[in-house]
C-alpha cells in the first residue's frame, strides 16, 4: 500500500513505511513554525528515517534552526518570485549518504545529462494529446507495466480519475489507438509552478523520444495556461529521464540523498528546474 496523504494542521503531507520518511509537500503558512515539532512527533511515533520538506524560503529557519539542512531549492518557485527551498534532516545516518558505488553511478548519470544539454539533435514526433477520464484503465495498466512499486497510487484508476479531476493534467503518446507512453504536469495554480513527473514508456517502445515529446507537449500547455516554473524530482540513477530534462533546457538544482521509494528500492533523486518567464 503506498505511503498515505493526509493533513497536518492545514498543511500537505506524505508519509508511511514505504519512503521511510515524511514529506512536507504543501507548507500552509498559519501552521508555522509550530509545524517542525509536530512533524517531529509523527516522526518519532513511526520512527521514520528521513524528514522532507518543501518550504518557500522566507520560512526555512525554524527548520534550520531544528537540524534540517537545505540539499537544494529552485529560485522564483512561487508566482514567479519567491524561492522554494527542499530541506532534510536524516533521522537515521545510514539515509544520509550514498554508497560509493551509487554516487558513481549517480555523478555518471548527471555528467551524462549535462553534455547533452540542449542537445542539437532534432526533436521528436508523437501523436501525444491530453488524457482523459476514459483513458484512466489504460494509464493504470501502462504503470502498472512500467514500475513494479511507486510512491504515489498510480496503479488504480479511481487515484487517477479523482487526481484528473483536481490538480493533475496527464498526458500520453499513442500508437494508433494504444498508449504506450504517459506523463503528468502536477499543478499548483496559486503558486503558478507545476512538476512534471510519472513519466512511463511501454518497454517496446522506450529509445523513440516519447518523454522527450511528452514533455514539450506540457510545457506548452503549462505556458499557454500562466505557470510560470516547471520543475522535476527524478531518479538519479535514470540516465533517459535525466537526459530527457536537460536536452529541453532545464537547469539540474540538486540531489535529494536517498529520498523516495520507487521500483522497489529507496532512490536518490535530481532535482531540475525550468522558469518559463517572468511576471509583470
Amino acid at each position: 500500500m503506498p505511503d498515505v496523504i493526509e493533513r497536518l494542521g492545514h498543511s500537505l503531507i506524505q508519509h508511511g513505511p514505504d519512503s521511510d520518511r515524511i514529506y512536507l509537500m504543501k507548507l500552509a503558512p498559519a501552521d508555522a513554525p509550530a509545524i517542525v515539532e509536530r512533524i517531529e512527533r509523527l516522526a518519532e511515533t513511526r520512527d521514520y528515517g528521513k524528514l522532507f520538506c518543501k518550504v518557500p524560503a522566507p520560512w526555512r529557519e525554524p527548520f534550520v534552526q531544528a537540524g534540517y539542512q537545505e540539499e537544494t531549492r529552485i529560485p522564483n518557485f512561487y508566482a514567479g518570485r519567491i524561492d522554494v527551498a527542499f530541506l532534510s534532516r536524516f533521522r537515521k545516518p545510514e539515509r544520509a549518504t550514498m554508497p560509493a558505488e551509487q554516487k558513481t553511478a549517480v555523478d555518471n548519470v548527471l555528467e551524462l545529462a549535462l553534455a547533452r544539454r540542449r542537445d542539437a539533435e532534432s526533436r521528436p514526433t508523437a501523436e501525444t494529446r491530453r488524457l482523459l477520464e476514459d483513458d484512466t484503465p489504460a494509464l493504470a495498466d501502462l504503470y502498472r507495466l512500467v514500475f513494479p512499486s511507486y510512491p504515489f497510487p498510480i496503479f488504480d484508476a479511481d487515484y487517477l480519475r479523482h487526481t484528473m479531476a483536481t490538480h493533475i493534467r496527464y498526458y500520453g503518446a499513442f500508437d494508433g489507438d494504444r498508449l504506450v507512453a504517459a506523463a503528468s504536469a502536477e499543478t499548483d495554480p496559486e503558486g503558478r509552478n507545476a512538476e512534471m513527473t510519472d513519466f512511463a514508456t511501454s518497454p517496446e517502445h522506450r529509445k523513440k523520444g516519447l518523454a522527450v515529446a511528452l514533455l514539450l507537449a506540457m510545457e506548452s500547455d503549462m505556458k499557454d495556461t500562466g505557470f510560470l516554473t516547471l520543475y522535476t524530482i527524478a531518479r538519479a540513477v535514470s540516465a533517459g529521464m535525466n537526459i530527457t530534462f536537460a536536452r529541453c533546457g532545464y537547469t539540474f538544482s540538486g540531489t535529494l540523498v536517498n529520498n523516495t521509494q520507487i521500483s522497489g528500492g529507496i532512490e536518490s533523486m535530481n532535482v531540475w528546474y525550468k522558469n518559463l518567464t517572468t511576471p509583470p
